[in-house]
């Protein structure tokens, strides 16, 4: 019987049917989700891989970053992993609707989704930097994109600062020309390189990687907003299994791993911190 449920409930959830699918232990006298999660022997987890080198699919499978900090969480956790590859934009909300246990992607902290979310720590951290064609001379500071068509992904943490600048450029007489929304990052960059935007707004280790992997075609030409934190995400009430995941985080840190990935998949470090990450009023 266990099967027979585990199977079906991982083909709704690869199917994201219409009617909610709660993803509950039949064992009733489970005390948390992590007790949840091995009595059933499988973690299912929600990721948007199309985020290189953070999360990303190379010869059918997720890989990346993330994906090897997963690996570790889910050792330590000693069941399977189901790992759903999804669209960002329904990540949050499915997380909420219980179709999985956590959102293992990479996701900006910032105080709206931290008021709904509860926020790992940071297993990356980033500017949001805008890129343009390596033979761009139009551009070549923020203010430049007054005017502009600039690109970035429907519903990141990059958007709001996209439309926070665009602001400040409106209060000074001028403003954006279009900010144009992509359902994935690598879709603003196929928009850019093929000269339907001007500009885009992507994190910074993004575009270190994007920069290697397709030389002479782009160029960084300054960063907006804040700096950010990327983390994980789990349902406000699901503190043992953050926990679990902030320890092995900080597991990996301490032993020089974290760093080892970093330069692995990035060639250089980014700032994890363990506390002052989270914004005032947090979850």
């Amino acid at each position: 019987m266990v099967g027979l449920f585990s199977t079906a409930r991982r083909s709704a959830l690869r199917l994201l049917a219409a009617a909610p699918f709660l993803i509950l232990s039949a064992v009733s006298h489970a005390d948390g989700l992590v007790d949840q999660i091995k009595q059933r022997g499988t973690i299912v987890v929600g990721t948007e891989a199309a985020f290189e080198p953070f999360e990303f699919v190379r010869d059918g499978q997720i890989v990346g970053y993330n994906k090897d900090i997963l690996d570790y969480v889910v050792a330590k956790l000693g069941v399977k992993l189901d790992q759903l590859n999804l669209p960002f934009q329904g990540l949050l909300p499915g997380l909420l609707a219980k179709k999985f246990d956590l959102m293992a992607t990479s996701t900006g902290i910032n105080a709206e989704r931290a008021a709904k979310y509860a926020y790992t720590r940071p297993t990356g951290s980033f500017d949001n930097v805008i890129v343009v064609r390596a033979n761009e001379d139009r551009i070549k500071k923020p203010e430049d994109i007054d005017g502009m068509v600039v690109a970035t992904q429907l519903a990141s943490s990059v958007q709001p600062v996209i439309e926070a600048y665009d602001k400040e450029l409106k209060a000074k007489g001028g403003g954006i020309g279009e900010i144009k929304l992509f359902t994935s990052f690598p879709e603003t960059h196929v928009a850019l390189a093929s000269g339907q935007v001007d500009a885009i707004v992507i994190a910074s280790p993004s575009a270190a990687v994007l920069m290697k992997n397709v030389p002479d075609t782009y160029k960084v030409v300054g960063s907006i907003g804040e700096f950010q934190y990327l983390a994980w995400v789990v349902r406000p009430k699901d503190k043992d299994l953050r926990d679990l995941i902030n320890a092995s985080i900080g597991e990996l840190k301490d032993s020089g791993k974290l760093k080892e990935l970093q330069m692995k998949w990035f060639g250089f470090e980014m700032q994890t911190p363990d506390q002052g990450y989270l914004p005032p009023g947090a979850l």
